[in-house]
Parts: structure tokens; sequence; C-alpha cells
């Protein structure tokens, strides 16, 4: 055992590569993505170390070539998730008491293995499989979980460090426990980053895990447990096991185990999951922590103010960048009549010259949303919008599923504030406006907050600095990530820590030390060096 107070390297943003035309990260890419289109590859359940095949079997499909097969998966079931179970269980006392450097350690040359070696492969991954581009891919599958990864281990050192006062004669401690039990990660298709954080945060901090990522994205989770893997994460730590919902959260939710659920995905599911966990409040040996970042109706306001160019252009990346598929996109803009016509203009000209196809041709800017379902609930918003007479599509409103799930960036001005596409989550390249009178700010507002039953993000344009402090205190309980003339979306690790309260979550904040805290249970500790030998305090002598 090394004696030694360890500090890890401090962290910084990993930096973006840009993959412009000639550059060797664009080289490079391309061979990757050629590779791994040319070949199926078999992805199987891994429980406490081993590929655990199954008779039951799935194709993981490119979303924007709906026929080409990447790999052939093995679906979990209830006895392959109770393995899994038992697996966290047995590797739970040498993990949390294995020092906190060694396990830091093997995040740390996760981190190094996808910055290298691994940087194209993921991302290569996440392109094919989950339809992102080149660009999106970049700074989720490579730099942000990089981040994650470097960042999580600092705040680890930062909440051991944090250590309580002590007074003459007796020396007070700190430490900070695993949580007793499992912890089950749930993870969505649209970031590479958050299926490799939900479940490594939790076991940066000596817990093990039960980790189900999405179906639609298991092609990449099974990349970022070989990264794990080869950076020396020891068996039975996180434990991934693809399948059905129910199939897996079931038995799961049932186990006196439980110790505590990281969640990312729809409101809907994380609410049935929180019934289930009350349900069953008195089966648990402690209670679970429950932390979840579930839906989004995001908003860009504008102020009769602001900028009009760059209004614009965050309203065409926020909505329309990875199809809109981001719990953050822009789902509903507020703009004031003054500037309306010229805001019309330009955002219906750089709409139309947005491309849509196949991320690996690098001038698309969309690829395809994720899967059959999705494209349905999509088109139907569309359709919704092109029957309602409280609704105009302005630009776009076509969709073909004929060889992959395109669905064209859609401009709608809703007539009325209530319309639904103005309330309810879409999660595709629909963006919707509200057209307010420059004289009702206030009552704009006010929709805007009470509007939807989520908050998650938003952003507010303008110049004038009264409207700015005005708007954000309007809004002040609408949004849990708020920009000021910018896009509400691209949160970075460290910088901007991420999560929104109401329908949108439990708001413990990805990317900061306040969903590491989460994750320990800590046991205060008090050595007294010479303890009394007599029960009797002095105030009790006799005598005056």
């Amino acid at each position: 055992m090394s004696n030694g107070i360890f500090s890890v390297p401090v962290p910084r943003n990993e930096p973006v590569l840009a993959y412009t035309p000639g550059s060797p990260e664009r080289k490079a890419l391309r061979a990757e993505l050629d590779r791994m289109a040319g070949e199926v590859i078999e992805i199987a359940p891994r429980i406490g170390g081993r590929r655990v095949t199954t008779g039951r079997t799935a194709d993981a499909v490119m979303p924007h070539d709906h026929r080409h097969v990447l790999a052939v998966w093995y679906k979990a079931g209830a006895s392959e998730v109770q393995r899994a179970i038992d697996a966290a269980g047995a590797a739970h006392r040498e993990w949390s008491r294995l020092p906190w450097q060694e396990r830091a350690a093997i995040f740390l040359r996760a981190a190094d293995l996808l910055a290298g070696p691994y940087r194209m492969i993921l991302n290569a991954a996440t392109m094919l499989g989950q339809s992102k581009t080149a660009h999106q891919a970049e700074i989720d599958a490579a730099c942000e979980l990089i981040d994650f990864w470097r960042f999580n281990v600092a705040w680890a050192e930062e909440i051991y460090r944090q250590q309580p006062l002590s007074s003459p004669g007796a020396w007070n401690r700190l430490e900070h426990r695993a949580l007793e039990g499992f912890v089950f990660a749930v993870t969505p298709f649209n970031f590479t980053s958050i299926g490799g954080n939900l479940p490594t945060a939790p076991a940066i901090l000596g817990n093990t895990v039960v980790w189900k990522p999405a179906s639609s994205a298991l092609y990449s989770a099974h990349f970022i447990m070989e990264i794990l893997e080869a950076a020396g994460l020891p068996p039975g730590v996180i434990n991934m096991v693809p399948g059905a919902g129910a199939e897996v959260g079931d038995p799961v939710l049932a186990s006196p185990a439980l110790a505590g659920i990281h969640f990312t995905g729809s409101t809907a599911t994380f609410q049935g999951m929180w019934e289930t966990v009350g349900r069953n409040i008195r089966r648990y040996r402690s209670y679970p922590r429950i932390v979840g970042e579930t839906g989004g109706k995001d908003f860009v306001f504008a102020h009769a103010s602001a900028d009009v160019p760059s209004l614009v252009t965050a309203l065409t990346r926020g909505a329309f960048e990875y199809q809109g598929q981001k719990c953050s996109a822009a789902s509903r803009a507020f703009v004031p009549a003054s500037l309306w016509a010229e805001v019309r203009d330009r955002l219906l000209r750089q709409v139309a010259e947005i491309r849509v196809g196949d991320p690996t041709d690098f001038t698309n800017f969309m690829g395809a949303v994720i899967d059959a379902n999705a494209f349905s609930t999509i088109k139907g918003y569309v359709d919704f919008a092109r029957q309602s007479p409280d609704a105009e599509i302005l630009a776009g409103g076509g969709y073909d599923d004929g060889k992959g799930y395109f669905v064209e960036p859609t401009v709608v001005l809703a007539k009325r504030p209530g319309l639904k596409l103005m309330r309810e989550e879409i999660f595709g390249p629909v963006l919707t406006v509200w057209v307010y009178e420059d004289r009702d700010l206030d009552t704009a507002l006010e929709i805007c907050d009470s509007g939807s039953p989520y908050a998650l993000t938003g952003a507010v344009f303008a110049r004038d600095r009264a409207a700015v402090v005005r708007i954000a205190d309007a809004l002040t309980h609408a949004a849990g990530n708020f920009y000021v003339n910018d896009k509400p979306t691209g949160a970075v690790v460290g910088q901007q820590p991420f999560g929104g309260a109401r329908a949108s979550g439990t708001n413990d904040k990805a990317g900061s030390v306040l969903n590491l805290l989460r994750w320990v249970s800590p046991r205060a500790i008090k050595e007294t060096f010479v303890p009394p030998t007599d029960f009797r305090y002095p105030f009790m002598a006799p005598g005056d």
C-alpha cells in the first residue's frame, strides 16, 4: 500500500476536432466509417466480466439506412438481470474498498484511450448507429465523455477532501462510503456521452452498477464497454444488460439491493419507475437515491432589442442539430411582432439551405431520426400541424422512411399559444413559433413559464440589459440551464452543469460535483484521544 495524499491531474475540456477537408482526423474517421460499415458484429450482455448469449436476438441498424445491419445483439431477460445483480453484489466489497485513486486511475486511462486509439471508433459508431454528423459525434462521443471521466474523478477527490473541524483532544473525520447495494443506470439513445457517464459516475465513487442502455444506441454502448475493459475495469463493477424496458426494469426495481437509479429518458418512464420504487419502499435495504433527467420543451425568448442574425442562427442550430433529438433542443420560440418579418425571412432562408441525409456525407447538416417509433411520433405532430386551423407550416413538413427515417426541418407558426406543439415534447426537428405583440411582453413571459410542464433549458435574446434581467427573473423556474444570447443546447462539462426541474427531472446537474454527491453515503467518525474516566462534570462540584 502506497502512503501519500494523491491529487488527480487538473482536468481540462477536451479540444474539439474540426474534421475540415484534408485534415488527418477527417481521413481517419472516414477510414473507420468504411471499416465498421463493412462488418456485422455480435453484441452480448456483459455480466461479471463475461459475454452472455441468450436465445433472443435483435438487429442494430443504421437509422439513415434501416436495411443496413451493424450488429446482432442478444436480449437480456429476468434471469440475466438477476445474474447482473448478483455480479454487482459480488464485486461490491472489493471495489468499494479499493483505494479511491486506484479507481480513479481506471477512468483516467479510459479517457486517454478514448482521446487516442478509440476516438474514431466511438465517433464512427455514434454516426452509424445514431445518425449523428461528424461534429455532433465529436462533441458528444469523444469530447463530452472524455470530459466526464476526467472531471468526475477530480470531483470525487474534492468530495473526499471535504472534512469537518476537530476540537482539541479529538480528531473528526468524514468518509464517503459507496451506497449499500447496486445502482441501476438507464441511458438514452441520443447521447453516447450519457451512455458512458450514467454507469461510471457512481462507479467512480465505489458503487457497482447494472446498466441498461437504450436498444437503439447499443452499438456505441458496446464500444464503451470495450474501452472500460481495456482500461482495466474489474469484472462485475458495471454489468450491461440490454433488453426491453419492463423485462430489465421490473426485476431490478423489485430487488432489495437497489440502492440508486441514475436515469435519462422520458418523463413518463421516470415517473413510472418512481411510482414503483414508492410501492416497493419497504422491501429495500435503504432508501434508493433517485436521480433523473427527463424531457424538455425548451424555449428561445426574443426581446424587441434582440440581434436578429444571432437569434436566427441560434434557432436553426438549437432546433435542428441532431434532428432536434436533444432534451435541450429549441422547440418553441417567442418572437415579438416588431421583429417577426425579418426573423421569418432569415430563418426560412437558413432552413432552406439545410441538407438532410446520410451523416457519412459530411455536407449534410442533419441525419435521420432514430427509429420507426420516433418517425411515427414526429410525423403525427407534423400532420396535426398541417390539418390544424391554429397552425401554419412555414418550412419543411416532409418526411420519408423508405430508406431511412428522414424528417425535414420544420417550422410551424402557432396561431394560439395553447397549441399542443407549443406544450408537448416532440423530440424531433420541429420548431414552433408564437409571435407576441411587443406591448404584451409580460403576458408572453407568463405563457412561456406556464405553457409547458417542463423546465430544462431556455434562452433569452436581447441587447437591452434591463430586458435581460427582467426576462431572466420572470423565467427563474422555467429552465435549469438558462442562456443569454446563445442557443439553449451544448452544455459543456465543468462549464454548464446540466439538468432541469419540474417535469424535466431532479436537477442533480450532470457535469458537476452535485451529481457525484448523490452516489456517496457519508459516515462521520470521531476519535477521542484521551477519553474521560469520571462521569461527573465540573459544574457538579460542591460549593459556590
